[in-house]
């Protein structure tokens, strides 16, 4: 990529010339000179300096956007032509919602490391609507979500399915009912999680399904953050069975079993739409396909 580029999305990032200088092994007089360089080419003012850091101009936040595609762009290239060896390496920039990327994740990277040790993973966990986002954005090579509203741009392809049930300590009084009807759900504290979670679009498709409105709803940022909570006795959520392994193998949560349970889902990878992907972009799927494949077979031998 065009070095004028490097430094500049360098300075626009580090809001500062000393900083960007360092962080590119440059002299501070030889970045000013690439951003002058920059802005006399483009006919357009691209940073606004004061004593301490510099900001964007409107121009500048377009021409940072598109620098970052470019060398994006730059990457990929690189990258297919050196695939050409049929050799899976170099970076991936991977992002996934919270269920799969705490809970199936860790896993595929440990194979993807063992098979494929020249790849080298960076990841990024946010919720579906986040990671969505970032993939459309090309901050993300790839993503896996369990929510459906990617929005435009993107295509996704069904991963796995997933299985979700009602979780409460195990001291909870509706655990040892044979059947808990919704007008008891609908009592309960519900733990959900944020408004753009695949996990929170479950829970509000569960209500509905079962036409509850829980009066008390306590968001929480994260699924772990839920699982304790549960575990101390506030209140009862629906998560996926895969997040619950540890606990119901522990015994410190159970099941409820209620009407509309397991509440089924599905997890999907997501692209750009029309992006070629590159030979470590099906090395990590196809890793990805063969543990979300091997999961539930183990979970069926621990019951």
């Amino acid at each position: 990529m065009e070095q004028s580029l490097t430094v500049f999305i360098a300075v626009a990032e580090a809001r500062n010339f000393s900083r960007a200088a360092e962080r590119l092994h440059m002299t501070q007089p030889a970045v000013s000179q690439h951003i002058r360089a920059l802005e006399e080419r483009l006919n357009a003012r691209l940073l606004v300096r004061s004593n301490k850091s510099v900001s964007l101009t409107k121009a500048g936040e377009i021409v940072l956007h598109h620098a970052r595609e470019i060398g994006e762009l730059h990457r990929r290239m690189e990258e297919m032509v050196g695939e050409l060896t049929g050799r899976a390496a170099g970076p991936l920039s991977a992002g996934a919602s919270y269920t799969f990327g705490e809970y199936v994740l860790p896993r595929a990277l440990a194979k993807l490391h063992e098979k494929y040790p020249d790849i080298r993973p960076s990841v990024t966990i946010g919720n579906t609507a986040d990671i969505a986002e970032k993939v459309r954005t090309r901050v993300l090579d790839v993503g896996i979500v369990e929510g459906e509203d990617i929005g435009s741009g993107l295509e996704a392809e069904r991963l796995a399915e997933d299985e979700m049930y009602i979780a409460a300590a195990a001291n909870h009084p509706l655990v040892d009912s044979t059947r808990v009807d919704p007008a008891q759900l609908e009592r309960q504290t519900w733990l959900v999680r944020e408004q753009g979670s695949g996990t929170r679009a479950a829970a509000d498709k569960l209500f509905a399904s079962l036409g509850i409105h829980p009066a008390r709803m306590i968001e929480l940022g994260s699924t772990q953050s839920i699982k304790e909570t549960v575990e101390a006795g506030l209140g009862i959520s629906l998560l996926s069975r895969w997040a619950l392994r540890k606990e119901l193998g522990l015994g410190s949560l159970k099941n409820l079993r209620a009407e509309g349970l397991p509440f089924r889902r599905s997890f999907h990878i997501l692209y750009r739409r029309g992006d070629l992907r590159t030979r470590t972009v099906e090395a990590f799927l196809e890793t990805l396909r063969g543990v979300t494949d091997e999961m539930p077979a183990e979970d069926a031998r621990n019951r």
